[in-house]
This record gives structure tokens, sequence and C-alpha cells, in this order.
């Protein structure tokens, strides 16, 4: 039997195009706003919500991970590190990072290939 080989630029993540979605997103909701402690766990549902549903549209063979934080700016510092192990030739990862004069917010996507 032969393996399934799909054609390449559908199983290569593209981080430009997932960067673009997710700043759109993020820009959507937090752009008009200054930092809220009340609103931020709806904020940050919204916006991880809002990227997942725009990436699955793409119609990729991909399983996404979207994380988000928002963080209210005080002169603190804010370190943060993932590491993945996968097949680098399909899977992939993006990181977005925002601000405004408030807040900072970042926003990890994970692209893991599905192989039918």
């Amino acid at each position: 039997m032969e393996e399934f080989h799909p054609h390449n630029d559908e199983m290569t993540f593209n981080a430009e195009e997932a960067h673009n979605i997710v700043k759109e997103c993020i820009e959507g909701i937090l752009s008009k706003v200054d930092y809220n402690h009340n609103k931020v766990n709806q904020w940050t549902a919204t916006i991880v919500e809002q990227s997942l549903t725009h990436l699955v549209k793409l119609g990729k063979t991909y399983k996404y991970i979207v994380t988000c934080a928002v963080m209210q700016k005080s002169g603190a510092g804010l370190h943060t590190a993932s590491s993945c192990f996968w097949d680098t030739t399909t899977d992939g990862t993006c990181t977005v990072r925002w601000e405004n004069r408030t807040m900072n917010c970042i926003v990890n996507v994970f692209a893991i290939a599905v192989v039918l």
C-alpha cells in the first residue's frame, strides 16, 4: 500500500498567515479599550475562540492550540517560553505580541499536522 503524501503547501504551517489572523482578532477586541480586570477573562476567551475559528476556516488539516495572556502594564517583567517535540517540516508555531498604553497581550498558536 502506498503512503499518502499531501501537497506540500497543504502541510506547511504558514506562520505569517496565522499571525495576521490572530493580530486582527486581538485588535478587534482590545484596540479601543483600556485594561479592566473585570473584563480580562472575557477578552482572552474571545481572542482564543475567534482566532481558532478563523484558523479552522482555512480548511487545513491541522489541530490547533491557541493560548492568550493579557497583562496590565505596570513596569513588571513578563517572560514566556515554550518547547515542542514535533515534525518541524509540517508543524509550527507563531507568537503575536500586541500592546497599547495600558496592557500587553501575547497569543501563541501551535499547529500540529494531521496526516490522514
